[in-house]
Order: C-alpha cells, then structure tokens, then sequence
C-alpha cells in the first residue's frame, strides 16, 4: 500500500511542475503516457505506455527527445520495473545517443533495478522499448533535462581531442572536489591503425555497487557507431588500463545531485595496434637485488589424512584420537546437504539475497566451488562485490563445499548467503539456495520491505 501511495504521490508532482509534450497529455488527474513520441523541452518526463499500468504485450515503443541547440541529454530514471531476464532478451528498454538506432547504444535494460543516468553528446537522445507476449510489469518513468558541459572560469569538462597523448580529469581537480550535476563527454580520436591506452593516476568516485551515482564510463567507438561498453568504473579502486579496439574512444562522467569526492585524473597514449602498452614511469628506483644466498631445503612436512586446512597453519598434522575415519579434506563437505530456514527466515539472516543464472562453474581451493552467476534481481547486497560488463551485472559465489548444494550452468537460482570481508559471496552447504521462477520475484519483493 505504501509503494502505492508513493507511486501516486509521484504523479501527483507531476502534474502539478511539468508542461507535457506529443508524447503525454494531462487529464486532469494523473499524466499519461503513450506509445512513443517527440519530445522537444527544456525538461520533462517520458514513461513507458500507460504507466502505472502495466504496458501492453508486442509492442514497440520509440521516444525521440530534443533539447536546446547547445546542450547535451540528461536522462535519469525515477522508476523501473521490466520484465527481469539476465540477457534482457524479453522485454527491455535501449538508450540510443541520437534519434537513430543505427548510433551509438548508450544502455540496454530490464529488470527491476534503477540504471544510472545517462547523457548523450549532442542535443538529441531516442529511447526504445520492446515487449513480448508474455510477462509484463509496470514500466518506467524517467525525467530528462538538458544541460551544458560543466564550464567556469578555471574548468573546461569534456570535448573533441584529436592529439595523440593528453589527459582527462574531473572539473575542479586537484584543488577541490567536482562538483554535483556534472554531465562530461570527452570524444578521443587519433591516428589510423593506432590504439587509444589509457591509464588512471587518481581515481576516488562515490562509491556504489553498480555505479548507479557517480561514475565514468568508456565505449568503444564514437558518437555515430554503435560501440561496446568498455566498462563503467566508480568507487576509490582505479581500473586496470584500458586498451581500445579501434582509433576512437568516448569517455562519460557523470555526477548525481548528492555526494561528491575527489575525482579522478587518467592519461592517454596512442599506440599501433597490437603492441604492447608502455610500462608506466616512476620516480622511485628500487636498489638492486641483493645477490642470491644457498637456502637451507626444509624437510617436507608429513601431511596425514586427518590434517585440519582450516588454521592458518596448514603444514599442522592433526590426528584423532578416537581412531575413528579421519576428517575430510574440507570438513564443511561433512555436513548433510540440506537446506536451513525458509524464504523469511534465510532472508533476513543472509548478508545478501540474489537471484541469478550461473554462467559458468569451477573448482576452487581446499574443495569449494567457485560459481560466476549473472544477476537477475538484487534483493539485498550489503557489501557485495560485482562487477559490470556492459549491460550484464555478474557477481563471483564460492561455495564452500563443490557438492552441496548443486549448481548447475544455465541454472537460475535465489541464492542467499554471507559476504566475507574482502566483499566476496560465501555459500556454505545449508545456506538457502531454491530454483527460481519470475513469479517468485513478487515474493522476494514482499519479504525485503518486512522488518527482520
């Protein structure tokens, strides 16, 4: 009942602070919204048709936005819920940089979870939504503005560079942070048969799971090709240097209306293509070597059946002294294979709470199992790792023990479990893992907005 007074009490924002254009009319009470349609504003909202609805089954759904000569787009989404699959293959919404899908793709999207903002580089921005026959949800709303590159007296963000080396930065670096409402765009294009490498030198971007606030992100390409997604980066960890494909990069910051932090500083160098970047430079000389000395060769520790790899020590022999059949490799594999806690009680003590589909599954250490899983829906995460490859958010499970529980590739799952320090997954042998079923997404949905 409250997310739907919360959904009413949008529209009623709505129509009270917005003129509406071709692609949605007013009627007294709530707007609405329609298949499609030319958007030409300053600002304004686009949703999917017939939202709060849920949108119509086969349909297909264009919005063309036009803003002011002189900006560029800012889109950034209030309200998101498609039909969820791990590829978007069913239902989805493409963000195009241009009033064309023959440009460069700026996302693909479905699911329940918000994306980030998104700026085009010219004045012009087309979304386009698909539905199939099946399963259908709410939609989306989104607002979208149109704002100038960050400018001062002292601050250029974004722009054309046609030189062979140079850098990137945030606005105000180093003196202060960057600011809040940040939109960049910087299009890089050098030689023929060379390569763009790039590599960061400070990098500290509020922090978020999927980047959702701040971040920066690199395509393949330029403004007129549909390019890949490189990566999209955020949090104090620099990337590791990034390597086009081609002569062209496009590099997009973008900052939300909340936190800011340092920003970041990254420099680039064109290369030919298929050589070897070069090795970064450093002040700092290290001393040579000291010159080798004969190492005394240690005996090679016994190591008994009934050894314990659980310590820190593992060269430590135990034995047991009831004679009985010695401990097992990985003594967690000992436990019985059976599922602890229901859907309530599981999800309230688990750190996180995914559902996903396995992708592909290898053995790890001391007989775990580690499983990469591409996420369906997000329920509960903490301080969860993932990571991001395109459109696809992907997250690393270990399952402590191979065997138990089951997981098959292609497979989806609820998976519950805890998160270690180092932000990994951790599944142990009772932890609560179930088949899932996009029914069960309205389920999950209910018990995260319950009190544990």
């Amino acid at each position: 009942m409250m997310h739907a007074d919360c959904i009413w009490g949008f529209y009623l924002f709505l129509s009270l602070s917005l003129r509406w254009t071709r692609a949605q009319e007013t009627n007294y009470t709530r707007p609405v919204f329609h298949c499609g349609g030319d958007l030409v504003a300053e600002a304004g909202f686009v949703g999917s048709e017939g939202f709060p609805s849920f949108y119509k089954p086969n349909s297909r759904c264009t919005w063309r936005i036009t803003v002011p000569e002189g900006n560029v787009v800012t889109l950034s989404f209030r309200i998101f819920d498609l039909e969820a699959d791990s590829q978007c293959q069913y239902d989805y919404l493409d963000i195009y940089n241009g009033h064309s899908n023959l440009v460069q793709k700026l996302g693909h999207f479905c699911g329940t979870f918000r994306p980030g903002a998104l700026i085009s580089t010219t004045n012009t921005m087309m979304l386009e939504m698909v539905s199939d026959a099946e399963t259908q949800s709410r939609g989306f709303v989104a607002y979208f503005s149109g704002v100038k590159p960050y400018v001062n007296d002292q601050q250029f963000c974004g722009g054309k560079i046609t030189k062979a080396q140079g850098e990137i930065k945030t606005p105000n670096w180093p003196d202060k942070k960057y600011p809040p409402g940040t939109s960049c765009s910087w299009l890089i294009t050098v030689e023929p048969d060379m390569v763009i490498h790039v590599r960061f030198d400070k990098f500290v971007l509020e922090a978020d799971t999927y980047c959702r606030f701040d971040y920066v992100a690199f395509f393949n390409g330029g403004e007129k090709d549909d390019s890949r997604l490189i990566g999209r980066y955020c949090g104090d960890q620099a990337p590791e240097p990034i390597i086009t494909s081609g002569n062209t990069l496009l590099v997009q910051f973008v900052s939300d209306l909340s936190v800011t932090s340092d920003g970041f500083l990254a420099h680039y160098t064109s290369i030919p293509h298929g050589s070897q970047p070069p090795a970064p430079t450093t002040r700092y000389v290290s001393p040579p070597p000291p010159e080798p000395t004969k190492r005394p060769t240690p005996n090679k520790p016994v190591r008994g059946r009934g050894q314990d790899t659980t310590g820190q020590d593992r060269r430590v022999v135990v034995t047991r002294p009831d004679g009985k059949r010695p401990v097992p490799q990985n003594p967690l594999c000992a436990r019985a294979c059976k599922r602890e806690g229901n859907f309530k009680s599981s999800f309230c003590a688990s750190e996180f709470v995914i559902t996903g589909t396995v992708t592909s599954l290898a053995p790890g250490p001391r007989g775990t199992l580690i499983v990469n899983t591409s996420i369906i829906n997000s329920y509960k995460t903490g301080r969860l790792t993932t990571t991001q490859d395109e459109h696809i958010v992907s997250v690393k499970l270990i399952s402590k023990c191979k065997r138990c529980p089951v997981f098959r590739r292609g497979e989806s799952y609820i998976i519950m479990g805890q998160v270690d320090e180092d932000g990994r997954a951790i599944v142990e042998p009772g932890a609560f893992i179930a088949s899932y079923k996009p029914p069960q997404h309205k389920l999950l949905m209910n018990i995260s907005k319950q009190p544990c």
